[in-house]
């Protein structure tokens, strides 16, 4: 666990403001820009108080642990008293156990919107200065090359062939495996460019920027929201071109219900023995996006009154579920190290932002780059099952990845 020194005397302000414009537009240039918005609503951050850097399969708790501490322990003025008002953090963290580098980053200065209600954060020692910065002009990405990341196409591609015949073998139900690519730029890439094309084209998914990793994710892995908890499961996918009529394909796809009815039921399970209701839909939904169109189930809680699981404890709970993990989860997280020979980092790990008092919400780090200078490292990944052809889910994959590449290379026509 790494610490960054904490100032004395850390005070921070809430207070109502008139209305902002885009949120994503108020960004300075900053190299790790801070942001969780869908659509007109969210939060964006900018400067840094306070940062945790955590590894190992505790990292959930010891998180919770350390934003516990850290929010009791400040002289809070807060006007506005809703969920995302008074201290946040911003979060992200690994898939894997294993990985280093999950990270909780407590922002000097927080905009927030919700249900056209608007509000600064500011921290501040004692009555100290604002921390408002110039917005300066977004840098477009230039020139991109792109190049095999740590698993190429072709990897892939005999990765997903054998965790098919391991599964016709009996080994496991299914495997969530992805792979990367590598884009490199003349020169540093800016995150706010990257978040405005995906915000652009993907107005229903939640743009996100934690410590370079920046993406749109349509899957909410967990909102926790007093005393209330809610997840999005989405699993199951088919894009343009596959067919005339997507939505009755996708419903009517055995393989892809199959999927989805998995995740479904490993997302359900991890949450019940934390609520004192849980529903959860007996068919999927479709929902379609720019590039392709996935079944989604929406699962509503309410979490046991006495000593209510917080927003991290959630999600140490159902991460990962087998949309991105598999099921069962030891046996698919084996197969998954081993056949990708890669680490995903924060990539399908949770990502969001929380409260002082424990709620937030954490999506799926989905259709996303990690961002170092002139580089970009993009993910995309698909569900694996029985059934699943290696030919077409290298397909899916790229109709996936097709959501960052054209952000990076945006020209701002469609």
């Amino acid at each position: 666990m790494t610490i960054a020194p904490l100032p004395t005397g850390l005070g921070v302000r809430t207070r109502l403001v008139g209305d902002p414009g885009g949120l994503l537009e108020l960004l300075p240039d900053d190299r790790n820009p801070l942001s969780w918005v869908r659509g007109s609503d969210g939060l964006v951050g900018w400067g840094e108080v306070a940062r945790l850097t955590v590894t190992g399969e505790n990292r959930f708790a010891e998180a919770d642990s350390w934003w516990r501490s850290f929010a009791a322990g400040l002289h809070v003025s807060d006007e506005v008293d809703q969920p995302g008002t008074g201290p946040v953090a911003f979060a992200s963290f690994t898939f894997a156990d294993s990985s280093p580098g999950s990270v909780l980053v407590v922002p000097r200065v927080l905009v927030g919107r919700r249900d056209g209600v608007a509000w600064i954060t500011e921290f501040s020692h004692a009555d100290g200065p604002s921390a408002m910065r110039a917005v300066t002009p977004v840098r477009p990405t230039g020139n991109l090359r792109f190049a095999d990341g740590l698993l190429p196409v072709a990897g892939y591609r005999k990765a997903v062939a054998e965790a098919v015949r391991r599964m016709r073998a009996g080994e496991l139900d299914k495997a969530a495996l992805a792979h990367d690519l590598v884009a490199v730029s003349d020169a540093p890439l800016d995150p706010r460019f990257l978040l405005a094309g995906l915000a652009r084209r993907y107005p229903t998914c939640w743009s996100y920027s934690v410590d370079g990793l920046v993406g749109a994710t349509p899957e909410l892995l967990v909102r926790r929201a007093e005393g209330t908890v809610s997840s999005r499961v989405l699993a199951g996918t088919i894009w343009p071109g596959e067919c005339d009529d997507l939505p009755g394909q996708l419903l009517g796809s055995v393989k892809d219900r199959h999927e989805h009815a998995l995740a479904v039921d490993s997302l359900a399970d991890s949450l019940r023995p934390l609520c004192a209701s849980l529903s959860v839909p007996d068919t999927p939904s479709v929902i379609a996006l720019r590039n392709v169109s996935h079944l989604a189930s929406d699962v509503h809680g309410t979490l046991h009154r006495q000593a209510p699981a917080s927003l991290l404890q959630l999600a140490a709970a159902v991460h990962p579920t087998a949309a991105v993990g598999g099921t069962p989860r030891d046996a698919a997280l084996a197969l998954i190290a081993e056949l990708e020979g890669m680490d995903r980092g924060r990539y399908a790990g949770p990502v969001g932002w929380m409260d002082g008092n424990g709620d937030g919400e954490l999506g799926i780090a989905l259709r996303c780059a990690q961002l170092d200078g002139p580089i970009a490292r993009l993910f995309a990944g698909c569900g694996i099952v029985a059934d699943s052809d290696p030919d077409t889910e290298v397909r899916e994959a790229a109709a996936k990845m097709v959501a960052v590449r054209d952000a990076l290379e945006d020209s701002g026509q469609d």
